[in-house]
């Protein structure tokens, strides 16, 4: 198992759950253990996310023989009443970066200029 590394105390301005679906808008297909890497956080943490996620409608996935691919559910409303009518679209515009190496985001991007 990965353990966090360089551990953060205080605030920030961007959420695990943020982190992580970027880290999946990123790659759909990651591992659990390559997110907890890429978002420096354990397995466990990531694996509660992906489930609170998939809980509220966010994100689903496929299992493809022992991996899963993720699909996030890019029109679904952000949950704070601050962010009323913004989708989680709008919101992986911000957080992913789009660039040719990165298959399916240019998707992501145009669903949040829609938006």
């Amino acid at each position: 198992m990965s353990a966090a590394t360089e551990p953060h105390n205080g605030w920030t301005f961007i959420t695990n759950h943020a982190r992580v679906l970027a880290a999946i808008a990123e790659n759909q297909s990651a591992r659990v253990r390559d997110i907890a890497a890429h978002c420096r956080l354990t397995e466990r943490a990531v694996q509660k996310i992906i489930s609170d996620l998939e809980q509220s409608g966010y994100l689903s996935h496929t299992r493809e023989g022992r991996s899963n691919t993720y699909r996030i559910e890019e029109g679904k409303i952000l949950r704070h009443p601050a962010e009323a009518g913004l989708t989680v679209a709008s919101l992986l515009a911000l957080l992913v970066q789009v660039d040719g190496h990165h298959e399916g985001m240019s998707r992501v991007g145009a669903a949040a200029e829609e938006a």
